[in-house]
């Protein structure tokens, strides 16, 4: 039997895509009650600290009727050097699921290749698709199921945000505008793909990019692993943050969103964050449903 990882949006079909996050509303919406994960247990692997992440995993393995470990690196033998493929082979013995969220996107394929037992990308530096699946369901609760009538802004980093929302917008059609400033370029290889087969538009111009759009998101400046950097990223992101005066030239019904944490008066001002075209709550709450409806399809044999 084919061992089902989630590692990149990719990964999924178009309509495997559109099908979890039609699952994820269900269970939003108390819908879905099956306990898919009834008797099984997801290993949760963290060399990165983090809040959405560990709390929406745990509490949706939970509800589904599972069990989450959660694994630090000061807390397993990979944190002393114990190889990945090691880990990988030891942890399928014991667990039927695992979740990593880590740096090196190598490490991620490395745990699946030699794994047996289905793992999902909680992030890496290259790449962070369960966020980017929570921002397209709530995009999908603010003007329907039809993506591709949907204009997505990305303004900041070509970060493993802006990577994700590209692998998106080629999987599923939607129009993407990344403004990014030079030296701050999104990984080329994803770009080039999604440019062959899709409709993704870049530029150094933060407004060019958010005028008319639907959807205007952003992350920090500087990353986790990034803080020596901060000084230097305040200064080359200048005019990058996203505020009220340029949320006004976004289409009418235009939203923010923001995977947070966020930095308020940075790369986003606090009327933005906390104002009426702010979905960032809706968006964190996200988290917990779509990543219930991919471990049910990977973990649980769903759909």
């Amino acid at each position: 039997m084919t061992v089902r990882h989630f590692l990149q949006i990719p990964d999924f079909s178009r309509q495997e895509l559109l099908d979890t996050l039609d699952l994820a509303a269900r269970m939003k919406r108390g819908e879905y009650t099956d306990q898919p994960l009834a008797g099984k247990t997801l290993a949760m692997i963290f060399t990165k600290s983090s809040t959405r992440t560990r709390v929406s995993f745990e509490v949706g393995t939970r509800q589904l009727g599972g069990h989450a470990l959660f694994l630090s690196s000061r807390d397993i033998q990979l944190g002393r050097g114990e190889p990945i493929r090691d880990t990988a082979r030891v942890l399928s013995r014991y667990v039927d699921g695992i979740m990593i969220r880590t740096f090196d996107q190598q490490d991620l394929v490395e745990l699946a290749t030699y794994g047996s037992v289905p793992v999902i990308n909680g992030l890496t530096d290259l790449l962070h698709p369960c966020q980017i699946m929570a921002d397209l369901q709530t995009i999908i609760e603010n003007f329907g199921p039809d993506l591709r009538g949907v204009k997505v802004a990305w303004v900041g980093d070509g970060n493993n945000m802006a990577n994700s929302w590209i692998n998106a917008a080629y999987m599923l059609g939607f129009e993407l505008r990344l403004a990014y400033p030079a030296g701050y370029e999104p990984n080329a290889e994803i770009l080039e793909r999604a440019r062959a087969g899709g409709n993704v538009i870049t530029t150094h111009d933060p407004r060019e990019a958010v005028a008319g759009a639907d959807v205007v998101n952003t992350d920090v400046w500087a990353s986790m692993g990034q803080e020596e950097e901060s000084a230097k990223r305040a200064r080359d992101f200048q005019g990058y943050c996203i505020s009220e005066e340029m949320m006004e030239t976004g289409s009418e019904r235009a939203i923010f969103l923001h995977c947070l944490p966020a930095h308020r008066g940075e790369e986003v001002t606090e009327g933005v964050i906390e104002g009426p075209r702010s979905r960032v709550w809706d968006e964190a709450e996200n988290r917990l449903h779509v990543q219930k409806a991919i471990m049910a399809r990977v973990m649980g044999g769903v759909g």
